[in-house]
């Protein structure tokens, strides 16, 4: 995932965790630039465990351009529960690099731009940058991934700084469509939500057809169990071009 907004290899869980911020990909072979698309449907935005669409349906999309050298930007978007200091869309922009540094092993790095458009000023700057950086090892079918953001202190919404941790697995199963994942994240500081640090987890599976999607998984936060932080079993639908 570029960060999850972050890995790349846990494509449901770029869907539904992060994301912020990514989404599944399929790069056609064009040369020294590769440009890939998607677009998603989910019946609930959850970004590190906590809902960011009011447990509603969420529309998303993005698209990655990609250097042969390993260096690539993209932008993804969503639909958020309308609210005064976030407003009702968020748009995240990001660039990095990511490469094989041995057998095997994968470093991804870069930085992630949240931008809230329909924001209200008055209430404050809700944009921040956020660097991250992971490191993905494959151990047979099993790709397992360890990754951190930090972002430092900035306008409204952070006004401290915030660290996130997370270690993602993920495996196909031989000769099916369908993929497995897990995901355990920790967060501290601005955006934990005056918690002092929580956790967030997910199990998830999805299946593949041709440019489909279908993906289900179950979402869950150690926060006090309040509507959009207690579990919940989120769906999704896209398509990646």
């Amino acid at each position: 995932m570029r960060f999850s907004r972050i890995a790349p290899a846990a494509l449901l869980a770029a869907f539904l965790f992060a994301s912020p911020a990514l989404a599944q990909e399929e790069e056609e072979d064009t040369g020294p630039i590769a440009i890939s698309g998607n677009v998603s449907l989910v019946t609930d935005y959850r970004f590190r465990g906590v809902t960011f669409s009011d447990e509603d349906i969420a529309v998303q999309g993005g698209i990655d351009i990609g250097h042969e050298s390993g260096f690539y930007v993209g932008a993804w978007a969503s639909s958020l529960e309308d609210s005064a200091l976030y407003g009702h869309t968020e748009l995240d922009i990001y660039a990095g690099w990511s490469g094989e540094v041995s057998s095997g092993i994968t470093v991804d790095a870069g930085v992630l731009y949240y931008i809230y458009p329909n924001g209200n000023d008055a209430v404050g700057d809700s944009d921040y940058v956020e660097p991250y950086a992971s490191v993905t090892a494959a151990f047979g079918p099993v790709e397992a991934t360890v990754g951190a953001a930090y972002a430092p202190e900035q306008g409204a919404a952070l006004p401290s700084d915030n660290i996130y941790v997370y270690g993602d697995l993920g495996t196909g199963i031989p000769d099916t469509p369908i993929s497995l994942t897990a995901h355990l994240g920790y967060s501290e500081g601005s955006l934990d939500y005056g918690s002092g640090g929580y956790l967030d987890w997910s199990i998830g599976a999805s299946a593949s057809y041709n440019i489909l999607t279908l993906g289900v998984a179950y979402v869950d936060t150690d926060l006090p169990d309040l509507p959009g932080q207690d579990g919940a079993v989120v769906f999704s639908i896209g398509a990646s071009f």
